[in-house]
């Protein structure tokens, strides 16, 4: 007996130092970026909604003057609006919270806060909301209600949980399913988007990808894409040929870069390659971003998952911005 208290005081002690320890953290974080009534924003295009993931500020949202404080480094930095995730302005699960953390990309504290009014008093849009396909199934009305009490009019669709891509008749099946909530959407003024991480390279067919199935058995209608070029890039697919296929399909762009941070001396050939700030890594983000700009799409979505510049994602979110500003707004 005598034991087991002692394991679990020390874990307990563990927890609250923990805790301490990240909040000082955050707070440490926060205290460099206070608002300058100065700061001078970019003007925004007439086509490109630039935006940032809210998945990126889970981790110092933890009360409500840090969340504030946080949307309005993103709104002051020259983007126009924040993508929400449902998991993450509602209580999660232990288990959403347990994965998104062991993931590298934690949900935090934000489905204790006010959403509607954190979002209103920044002054950015939300430009969608993410969700998931079994939610979607069990009461799209709940869905269709939250996306439209934020004034958005597209919901996506997050990938599947322990779905299988290497099954032909499953991927069809996944495409009607899509067809039939999107059908349902629809008729409520809600786009539904699909998407995408890697596992949808998986080959269904000798040629075919489950990519590729879901794009030519989704009806237009009810089923388009945002596109995950950081995800296609680290399965080893020709990422424009696949923007050139979405086209106009694709209507919002999560764009990511790709690099290395490692310093110093290391073994050839093996560096390992993780997202990075817009510029700083290895993709050709240039050609990808004049790919998207010829599909015409609504939106471009920052979303930096991890090893952010001194373990800071405003500063990534403002060294990402430079990039953003420079292809996707107009400050003539």
């Amino acid at each position: 007996m005598i034991a087991i208290s002692s394991i679990l005081a020390i874990i307990l002690l563990a927890v609250v130092g923990f805790k301490i320890k990240d909040t000082m953290r955050v707070n440490t974080i926060m205290s460099q970026h206070k608002i300058s009534k100065t700061t001078i924003r970019a003007k925004s295009s007439t086509n490109t909604t630039t935006a940032v993931q809210q998945i990126m500020i889970g981790s110092i949202t933890n009360n409500y003057s840090h969340a504030l404080l946080t949307l309005k480094n993103i709104k002051a930095s020259g983007y126009d609006a924040i993508e929400l995730n449902d998991y993450m302005i509602h209580k999660p699960s232990l288990l959403v919270k347990m994965m998104t953390q062991f993931a590298g990309m934690p949900v935090g504290n934000g489905g204790n806060l006010n959403w509607h009014k954190l979002v209103k008093e920044s002054g950015l849009s939300v430009i969608s909301l993410h969700s998931d396909l079994g939610s979607l199934e069990k009461d799209p009305d709940a869905v269709i209600k939250t996306a439209k009490s934020f004034h958005t009019d597209t919901v996506v669709i997050t990938g599947m949980y322990r779905f299988d891509y290497s099954s032909l008749k499953d991927v069809n099946q996944l495409s009607e399913r899509l067809n039939k909530v999107g059908k349902k959407l629809a008729k409520n003024n809600i786009h539904l988007l699909y998407h995408n991480h890697n596992s949808e390279l998986q080959k269904v067919t000798t040629n075919k990808t489950a990519y590729d199935v879901i794009i030519e058995r989704t009806d237009p209608r009810y089923v388009n894409f945002e596109f995950d070029s950081y995800w296609m890039t680290d399965g080893g697919a020709n990422v424009p040929a696949i923007m050139k296929k979405l086209g106009h399909r694709m209507k919002l762009w999560h764009i990511t870069d790709r690099g290395h941070t490692k310093k110093g001396p290391y073994i050839t050939p093996i560096l390992s390659q993780d997202s990075t700030e817009l510029g700083n890594g290895n993709m050709d983000l240039n050609t990808l971003s004049d790919i998207a700009k010829q599909n015409g799409v609504k939106g471009v979505i920052l979303e930096t998952h991890k090893n952010w510049v001194d373990g800071d994602p405003i500063k990534s979110i403002q060294k990402s911005a430079t990039f953003m500003n420079k292809h996707f707004k107009d400050n003539q």
